[in-house]
């Protein structure tokens, strides 16, 4: 009878333990993924802060670029797409598609600033207007601001996937829904150019 007690109460425990267990394992990817989602939070907030700036860059630049309405419709076009597709991926960070289509709205507005910068090199008095010079600014500071944001979600979702591959939890991460999360990499490597921004 005692050895019946002592074996129940040996598997009683081991239960217990890998109750603890797996509730320690699920909690502590659960933080992950929030801190993944919380450093993406950190990118939209400076995305926004550059979409925000690029329809007054460009408004500032409307009257000396009249000729150039092409330029500024692309431009302007790509910074509501990226504006979208951030929307999107800002809804659920965790959802691989929205960031891939973040990734790719991002580039196209990219190279369509890139092509803005270039073509108003040729407008000497546009680059001494103050209002452009301060937006310029800003906007070179917006996109210093962004990089280091991707780097610390890069690093949180380097952080969440690794625990989320490796054994043990690789057993029961996609049981309880814990799907791989996107780097937010650079897709095009005429994105890794330097875009020129100074006036």
């Amino acid at each position: 009878m005692t050895t019946g007690l002592i074996f129940l109460g040996v598997c009683v425990l081991l239960v217990v333990f890998m109750a603890l267990w797996v509730m320690g394992l699920y909690n502590g990817l659960v933080a992950l993924r929030n801190r993944f989602k919380n450093a993406f939070a950190q990118i939209d907030v400076q995305l926004k802060r550059r979409y925000d700036l690029i329809p007054n860059l460009v408004e500032t630049a409307k009257g000396y670029l009249s000729h150039e309405r092409e330029t500024l419709e692309a431009v302007i076009s790509a910074r509501n797409g990226a504006a979208s597709a951030g929307q999107a991926a800002a809804a659920d960070p965790s959802d691989p598609n929205a960031i891939k289509q973040l990734m790719g709205a991002e580039t196209a507005l990219t190279g369509a600033m890139g092509k803005f910068f270039a073509l108003s090199e040729a407008y000497p008095d546009l680059k001494a207007n103050q209002n452009m010079m301060q937006l310029t600014e800003e906007l070179t500071s917006t996109e210093n601001k962004i990089s280091f944001a991707r780097q610390a979600y890069n690093d949180s979702v380097m952080t969440y996937n690794t625990k989320r591959e490796v054994f043990p939890a690789v057993l029961f991460s996609g049981a309880f829904g814990f799907r791989e999360a996107q780097l937010f990499e650079i897709t095009d490597n005429s994105e890794r150019d330097v875009v020129k921004v100074s006036f």
